[in-house]
């Protein structure tokens, strides 16, 4: 199952956290294309909850939600953020090590 690190998981809070979000609101993740070869085959949005099918990943707060194709990619990878200068958050993702959970 997809890993958040403490960055992401905060930068993710951030981001779903304004005050106009809805109770339940976070980041959706999903497949541009069939069975995903590379991440920039992925898309990310905020969402009010999750769609049907959706894998629920919540770490520390922070929940994202994963439509089934994004979910059977990303099972084995951990997200990452920063935020840059202005402000603005870039996501990476890194291979779980073995025996990370």
């Amino acid at each position: 199952m997809l890993m958040l690190t403490e960055t992401a998981a905060e930068v993710v809070k951030a981001i779903t956290s304004i005050p106009q979000a809805p109770e339940g609101a976070g980041l959706r993740i999903e497949s541009a294309v069939p069975q995903p070869a590379d991440s920039a085959a992925l898309q990310l949005s905020t969402a009010v909850g999750p769609a049907e099918n959706d894998q629920v990943v919540e770490a520390a707060g922070a929940r994202l939600y994963l439509e089934p194709e994004a979910a059977a990619y990303l099972d084995d990878k951990v997200l990452d953020a920063e935020l840059d200068q202005e402000g603005q958050a870039h996501f990476s993702l890194a291979v779980q090590e073995p025996g990370q959970a």
